[in-house]
């Protein structure tokens, strides 16, 4: 018996995605126009202040720039449609702008380190009023850009990075203010490189968490916040189940989980209903509505050897394909009475 609907996706296209993507690349647009223009500025005082702190703060505004520029480009080639062998699209390319984001930031923190190192050992002059000015300008226009993107999707791993690197970057003019304020009234230059390294441990802290969490998107592991075994074990103790096995979890990318599962039935009950029913417990519960299910009915024998000496599975009622050899293989069995 072929269960040929034994698949339910839900992938949220359609007329509201479109308008949020768009409401989404006006913020970033915004936020971008924003940042270039006071970045071309800091530029400017930061090599006359000869700040390192403004200096690092402009260069983190670059980074920030670029973040947003990945961000833009990224969005626009996730919402083309699946095509050719891209059978998901091209909504990973996300992913990879996030993971980008996060190593940008982590390699300019370890060449600010050593910039900051540096000037803890020897510190050059520098113009305090310029560096706390400039900086507290840099607040004003760091909490209006970190305004704007924060009206964009920041379910969005993609904007979240940009966002972090805003974020970090505000901090970042908090503490180069403060270090402004300490030259100018005590002439403690070293104030400059420590504000620095502040920055630096903000910016390490970010890039991390963005490296951590695209990877595992790339390497497939179940979302966060998602318990494996317990979920298996939800899905195996509907009543009319008998084992559920093969089953794995990932994200297709940021927001959008999927499942995949073998579910073996209870003889003489209807697949198409059990299929519904774990269908909808994983969309209410888990909110996990990309789900292919293969449902089977066991038999005393499940498994025979074909002439050609593979194992060959009986007792179908579907007819999509197992997973492939190798697959990881999580065995869930409902507990039964007697």
């Amino acid at each position: 018996m072929s269960d040929a609907a034994g698949q339910a996706h839900g992938h949220g296209h359609g007329h509201g995605h479109r308008v949020g993507q768009d409401t989404d690349r006006r913020w970033l647009s915004i936020t971008l126009a924003l940042i270039v223009v006071f970045m071309a500025g800091e530029v400017v005082v930061g090599l006359v202040a000869q700040s390192l702190a403004l200096l690092s703060d402009a260069a983190h505004m670059l980074t920030d720039a670029g973040s947003i520029i990945l961000a833009i480009v990224a969005m626009r080639l996730a919402a083309r449609p699946p095509r050719g062998g891209y059978t998901y699209g091209l909504k990973r390319v996300e992913i990879l702008s996030a993971q980008a984001n996060g190593l940008t930031l982590l390699l300019l923190a370890a060449w600010l380190a050593y910039e900051a190192i540096r000037r803890l050992i020897d510190p050059p002059p520098v113009a305090g009023a310029l560096v706390l000015v400039t900086a507290l300008v840099g607040v004003v226009v760091n909490i209006a850009a970190t305004w704007c993107l924060s009206k964009a999707n920041r379910s969005s791993l993609n904007i979240e990075g940009a966002f972090q690197h805003l974020l970090t970057d505000l901090y970042g003019f908090v503490a180069t203010a403060i270090a402004g304020a300490i030259v100018l009234s005590t002439g403690f230059a070293r104030a400059d490189a420590i504000a620095t390294l502040i920055v630096i441990a903000l910016m390490t802290r970010a890039g991390v968490g963005l490296v951590r969490e695209s990877g595992r998107i790339f390497l497939e592991a179940a979302p966060a916040g998602i318990d494996t075994q317990a979920l298996g074990g939800r899905l195996a103790a509907h009543p009319d189940v008998v084992e559920v096995h093969d089953l794995h979890i990932w994200q297709i990318t940021s927001g959008q989980p999927a499942l995949s599962a073998h579910v073996l039935v209870q003889p003489g009950r209807d697949c198409h209903a059990v299929r519904t029913d774990l269908q909808t417990l994983l969309a209410h519960n888990y909110a996990i509505t990309h789900v292919t299910l293969q449902l089977d009915h066991p038999s005393p024998d499940l498994f025979t050897i074909t002439r050609a000496g593979h194992a060959e599975e009986k007792g179908h009622c579907t007819d999509l394909p197992t997973p492939p050899p190798g697959a990881i293989h999580h065995s869930h069995r409902a507990a039964r009475d007697g």
